[in-house]
């Protein structure tokens, strides 16, 4: 069970992650690529964390709980304006940078 637990919370992070890359890519805006980066770490911390969890369950809880700690990101810029549901989901923004 403690093994589903930190399998949830890398998927989760690692989503969360790819979705910075791609709205980082549409818009241009650094703390989506700080958002990023810190997302990399934390599935890091995260994987680590899962790859102890059968040797040491707390160790291994205490890790994925650092890694979602590490993977907050602060005050962001606006980029949905208009967006439904599924569109802020996936990270599709209303904002395009001009090149």
């Amino acid at each position: 069970m403690y093994l589903e637990i930190t399998m949830l919370a890398y998927f989760v992070v690692l989503f969360l992650t790819l979705r910075d890359i791609r709205i980082f890519k549409r818009t241009g805006y650094r703390s989506y690529r700080k958002g990023a980066i810190k997302g990399l770490m934390a599935s890091t911390v995260i994987l680590i964390g899962a790859m102890i969890v059968k040797a040491k369950p707390d160790l291994g809880l205490l890790l994925a709980l650092i890694g979602l700690f590490i993977n907050r990101k602060g005050i962001r810029e606006r980029v949905f304006t208009d967006a439904g549901t599924f569109d802020r989901f996936i990270g599709k923004t209303d904002y395009v940078k001009r090149r």
